[in-house]
């Protein structure tokens, strides 16, 4: 079993920089695919990117491509995710989850409780 912590949330302006920690505790954290994800209000919760165990597979969603930069030690047991250029539209909930093996999916194992991210001027 993993639990996920999510940290380095706040409100910052149009065209800032913000870097997301996912912190995770349990067994064999190094074998779990982490994926972050978004809930803006009213809106569904989409996929924003997700890191293999391995750092080997790498993915991200179209519209925070160039942004956006997910990277993991697993010698701390933390994903991050670093956020630059940001924009209003990427004001969100971000949680961080994992699943074990190599890919995330949308129904993930473990979820952690999510950091507010606010973006405005």
């Amino acid at each position: 079993q993993l639990q996920l912590v999510e940290s380095g949330g706040g409100l910052v302006q149009p065209g800032g920089s913000l870097r997301l920690s996912c912190a995770a505790s349990g067994n064999n954290a190094d074998y779990y695919a982490i994926g972050w994800f978004r809930q803006a209000p009213g809106k569904e919760r989409e996929g924003v990117s997700c890191i293999s165990p391995g750092s080997t597979r790498i993915n991200y969603t179209d519209s925070v491509k160039g942004r956006f930069t997910v990277s993991r030690d697993n010698a701390k047991n933390t994903v991050y995710l670093q956020m630059n250029g940001l924009e209003p539209e990427d004001t969100a909930v971000y949680y961080c989850a994992a699943r074990f093996g190599a890919y995330c999916r949308a129904e993930m194992t473990y979820w952690g409780q999510g950091t507010l991210v606010t973006i405005s001027s």
